[in-house]
């Protein structure tokens, strides 16, 4: 089952839920004050591994994270 985040216009809370696919575009309720909750698209990181064992960023085109100065992707506000 896919992780989707939501966010509650209502008080701001962004958080997660764990759901069938078929659930997708059903409504969220708020763990905090119980109101709807919008469903928003989630930003994640990808890495790679080179053949010497370095691990860095895979970036590609539109993404943000070639202009993040955020020194770990933990630490991203995008």
């Amino acid at each position: 089952m896919p992780v989707y985040e939501y966010v509650c216009s209502d008080c701001g809370l962004k958080f997660e839920l764990l759901r069938p696919l078929s659930q997708a575009n059903q409504e969220a309720s708020c763990p905090r004050c119980h109101n709807s909750a919008e469903r928003i698209f989630s930003v994640f990181a990808s890495f790679s591994k080179s053949d010497s064992g370095e691990i860095a960023p895979i970036t590609g085109a539109g993404s943000s994270c070639g202009s993040c100065s955020a020194t770990s992707c933990g630490s991203c506000s995008l």
